[in-house]
């Protein structure tokens, strides 16, 4: 068992990590990103990569308080599902109400399980996961982001 200041340093250390790996890494428009802050540039609509004890997780998270406007961002990311596939070329769970951190979130994700942030020789296996598949999602946004301008 860890105390909460060793698991937030080992955290911190896997961001940095994780970081340094995809620095070199340019946007889907050739640009510098930081891909661990990705900024969507849709207020309410950003993508989060989260790393625990027992999994790793990549979401788009929609996060408007008004339910209306948070289920028509939903149903936009719906439309756009093709697209979504075949620049990811998998199935992520999509739930149009969640509870994310006891607020109430529309959630487009994907986990791998069985790994833990905390052991260093899961990192590889954690970066595999991620790192694909946020280059993805910024290969998809680079298209898609244009259908929620009008949302805005």
């Amino acid at each position: 068992m860890y105390s909460r200041n060793e698991a937030t340093q080992l955290k911190q250390e896997f961001w940095t990590t994780f970081g340094r790996y995809m620095q070199p890494v340019l946007s889907a428009e050739g640009a510098k990103i930081n891909w661990i802050n990705y900024k969507t540039g849709i207020s309410h609509v950003s993508f989060k990569m989260d790393v625990n004890q027992q999994t790793a997780t990549i979401s788009i998270i929609i996060s408007h308080r008004d339910k209306v406007v948070r289920e028509l961002y939903y149903e936009q990311f719906t439309t756009l599902k093709r697209l979504f596939q075949n620049a990811l070329h998998e199935e992520w769970i999509w739930e149009k109400q969640s509870d994310e951190d006891g607020r109430e979130v529309s959630k487009i994700y994907t986990t791998l399980v069985q790994v833990n942030v905390f052991k260093n020789e899961d990192w590889p296996s954690i970066i595999s996961f991620l790192k694909p598949r946020i280059v993805a999602l910024d290969e998809f946004w680079s298209e898609a982001r244009y259908a929620f301008e009008a949302l805005q």
